[in-house]
Formats: C-alpha cells, sequence, structure tokens
C-alpha cells in the first residue's frame, strides 16, 4: 500500500513538472504576442500624432493664400 501511494506521488510530480513547462511556454507566448501588439500598433499610433499635423499644415496652406 505505501509503495503504491509514493508511485502516485511520483507520477503525479512528473505530471506537475510537465505542466509548469507548458505553463511557461505559454506565459512567453502571451509575453512575445504583447511586445509585438505594441510594436505594430502602439508605436505607429504615436507617430501619426505628428504626421498628421505636419500634413494638414502642408496640404491647407495653400488654401489659406
Amino acid at each position: 500500500m505505501e509503495q503504491e501511494i509514493k508511485t502516485k506521488l511520483e507520477e503525479q510530480g512528473a505530471k506537475i513538472d510537465a505542466i509548469l513547462e507548458s505553463v511557461e511556454k505559454t506565459r512567453k507566448y502571451f509575453l512575445t504576442t504583447m511586445w509585438i501588439t505594441i510594436l505594430v500598433i502602439v508605436i505607429p499610433t504615436i507617430g501619426l500624432i505628428f504626421v498628421i499635423p505636419a500634413f494638414l499644415n502642408s496640404y491647407l496652406a495653400p488654401l489659406a493664400q
């Protein structure tokens, strides 16, 4: 009986280690996805804040004369 419990605990420990490895891979995947999203969406949006006024000034300048 005691040997059976010991075997079960060892099996559970191996499964928990496999789950931990899988969770860490998933965490790294989500972190990478977050950084890519920031690079693709947030940085161009910040750039547009500076580009749009310059574009409007050059586009509307002939109309003001």
